[in-house]
């Protein structure tokens, strides 16, 4: 879920005029609907279903869907059926804060979640707490998003600064003569693909592990195949990706195959953790053999709070298997699950309420527990390594959770 929008759609556009005098012809004060509703409960969203991020934003729009059929075939909430509304912002953030002020201000929604990607989050966010809402999400996860005071948002997933804790602990539990000896490490400068791979850098350098390439790159660039293959140059035994879509992650390995380059290990911020998109879009199941992800706690089989029921769910509504199932739909539910249960907890729409209980309570999701830090972190996230196997993305670090023992080295790639 991971994949992040380049810079380049992070200019505000005269469209945020809009959206000003929108906000000031309803008014600044607070517009949550605390009285009971006649009908449908309305819960709204927005979403990159168009432009770069739509395969993100696609799989966002099916976790929320997912989490209302689920709630609407399980007496609704607080009796009352769910009516979910997600608009599209086209992979433009001032389109997304336009989405948040039509949802308050002209659907009158209840309530409203978060979008797919750090800018779009922090631009619903404070939308949300100009009026008073909650705003539960599960994609704004770099550090720099819970910078902006915002203390009516949400994070259920884990945050990008402890992703990759997984993998560092795992080269260095490698005896001395089995562990890489060196490492190539290439980022955007967006904010979560950094804040996954730098902290990786000096931790594996103090176990030995030399540094032979170090490049963060503006997130707008376009060309990815230089520094690909100054990667493939490298020799490096780990290559580091920080990609910010799947269409980056693809891009890096074209030039990898092309290049025979196969390093030991092969881990890349987004892209590998999309599902059937990644196996699609790399030639299938062999194609993605070996490649990690770091993530949060999810995988198809695991034992967490209502997950039997959303995978069951998932392909009956949309087909194939569990292993098409991407990250993005699996957060998306998640912050479902933790508002309902928020809700449930006060008995209310109040959105003053539910903020209350969800800076005070513990939650459970897919993803695992959930109990929020100050600033809308999920302390209780675990960072878990995943890699492509056989046709599946499966937990292979931490050992206690682990389906299946890391495939290292890398197996080569298939013809």
């Amino acid at each position: 879920m991971n994949g992040r929008v380049p810079k380049k759609y992070l200019f505000v556009v005269g469209a945020v005029l809009c959206t000003l005098l929108l906000g000031a012809c309803a008014g600044q004060s607070s517009t949550t609907n605390t009285s009971a509703p006649t009908g449908p409960i309305k819960i709204g969203a927005d979403a990159s279903l168009t432009g770069d991020a739509s395969d993100d934003g696609k799989a966002i729009k099916q976790g929320y869907e997912l989490w209302a059929d689920y709630v609407n075939h399980h007496g609704g909430l607080l009796g009352h059926q769910v009516q979910m509304i997600v608009y599209d912002d086209a992979t433009r953030p001032e389109q997304a804060t336009l989405n948040y002020q039509k949802l308050i201000n002209v659907d009158k929604a209840a309530f409203v979640l978060g979008p797919f990607d750090d800018a779009f989050t922090v631009n619903g966010a404070q939308v949300a707490k100009k009026y008073g809402y909650a705003f539960v999400q599960g994609t704004g996860t770099s550090p720099g998003d819970f910078t902006h005071g915002l203390t009516n948002m949400f994070s259920v997933s884990l945050s990008a600064s402890r992703y990759m804790a997984s993998l560092v602990n795992y080269i260095l539990s490698l005896p001395a003569d089995m562990r890489p000896k060196t490492a190539a490490y290439v980022t955007s400068d967006d904010g979560f693909t950094s804040a996954q791979v730098t902290p990786v850098i000096p931790q594996l350098e103090a176990g030995g592990v030399k540094t032979v390439l170090n490049k963060i790159y503006p997130a707008e660039n376009t060309d990815l195949n230089p520094i690909a293959a100054a990667v493939a140059a490298s020799h490096a035994d780990v290559a580091i990706l920080g990609t910010s879509a799947l269409s980056e992650c693809v891009s890096y390995l074209k030039v990898f195959k092309t290049q025979r380059y196969n390093p030991k290990i092969l881990i890349a911020t987004s892209g590998p953790d999309q599902g059937s998109s990644f196996t699609q879009a790399v030639g299938g199941a062999k194609g993605a053999e070996g490649i990690l992800v770091a993530n949060g706690g999810w995988w198809p089989t695991i034992k967490t709070y209502q997950n039997a029921d959303f995978v069951s769910a998932f392909t009956q509504k949309y087909g194939g298997t569990a292993d098409d199932i991407s990250s993005d739909t699996v957060q998306a539910f998640s912050v479902g699950q933790v508002l309902q249960q928020a809700v449930n907890q006060v008995q209310s729409l109040d959105n003053a309420k539910v903020i209350s209980a969800l800076h005070q309570g513990t939650f459970n999701s897919l993803q695992g527990p959930v109990k929020f830090t100050s600033d809308g972190q999920n302390q209780l996230a675990l960072p878990y390594l995943f890699q492509w196997q056989n046709g599946s993305l499966i937990p292979v670090y931490p050992q206690g959770q682990a389906q299946a023992n890391l495939e290292y080295p890398k197996p080569a790639w298939s013809s």
